[in-house]
């Protein structure tokens, strides 16, 4: 019988840790959202992000701009938000602005989404005192949180971001599995997908993964956020005609969503505790 992942109760016990943290703290830590333009999924997530953090405790600021200078948002982060615990730019940004220039005018200790270039590397030479992309954390937590065993299992992610595919197959090699990586020309998908032990996709494209594509009790992860046909919220997966041929599946919404809130509000709390703990 598949199990049907909860990532929104499994984020409602991480904050409640969360809290505890905070309160060991001598001040609130403080978290700071930038996002530009008029995306609805950008607007959507930063407010999610300020009501999350404002129910654990952390003070969140966002900061929005219909239209600014690459420089002007330089500055801004440079100057007026250097003393700040975390720091979080909302991608994409609009057509024409330097994305790696403003990413990389975050300090990497303040770099909660892990995107600078000092992360990544970090990441990739093995150090552990850096940060990792929060939607990767949330796909590793909620595998860890049911018990599934990584090491030795062949995991396919179909997807191959900065911000989501690639930190994520970098996970999974860490935690010994055998990785193979997937894009959208990748043909045909399915010769990978049906080797999968573990199916992770964070393609964007709604209900590309179909039954056809899934090895009978395969776990999967669906990070896509997409709409159907009629405007319905959906992810990358089938999940009504897939769900019968897994052990494990995530929902959309209610699987990956939340705790790609809950790890960024933790990345967040760990900025915070390095950073008062040094002064």
């Amino acid at each position: 019988m598949v199990v049907i992942m909860d990532g929104k109760a499994i984020s409602q016990a991480l904050r409640q840790d969360l809290k505890k943290r905070i309160m060991k703290l001598k001040r609130p830590p403080s978290l700071n959202i930038i996002s530009v333009g008029t995306d609805p999924a950008s607007a959507l997530y930063s407010k999610n992000q300020v009501k999350a953090s404002k129910e654990v405790g952390i003070e969140a600021h966002h900061y929005h701009f219909d239209k600014i200078l690459n420089s002007e948002l330089i500055t801004l982060i440079s100057n007026e938000l250097k003393n700040e615990d975390a720091i979080i730019l909302q991608l994409p940004l609009p057509d024409g602005m330097n994305t790696e220039k403003i990413l990389n005018a975050i300090r990497p200790d303040q770099d909660v989404d892990g995107l600078h270039y000092t992360n990544v590397g970090r990441r990739i030479l093995g150090h552990k005192d850096v940060f990792w992309p929060c939607t990767p954390m949330g796909c590793m937590e909620i595998l860890d949180w049911y018990n599934i065993e990584i090491e030795g299992k062949h995991a396919v992610v179909v997807g191959r971001s900065n911000l989501v595919g690639k930190p994520l197959a970098t996970m999974l090699e860490k935690r010994n599995a055998t990785v193979t990586q997937c894009h959208s020309r990748s043909k045909p998908l399915s010769r990978y997908t049906l080797l999968a032990d573990i199916l992770i996709s964070a393609i964007g494209r709604a209900k590309v993964i179909t039954a056809e594509m899934v090895k009978r009790d395969a776990i999967v992860i669906d990070v896509g956020m997409n709409r159907d046909e009629n405007g319905v919220l959906c992810g990358d997966v089938d999940f009504e005609n897939v769900k019968d041929k897994c052990s494990y599946i995530t929902p959309v919404p209610g699987g990956i969503g939340p705790l790609t809130v809950t790890e960024l509000l933790a990345n967040t709390v760990l900025a915070s505790e390095r950073k008062q703990a040094k002064n």
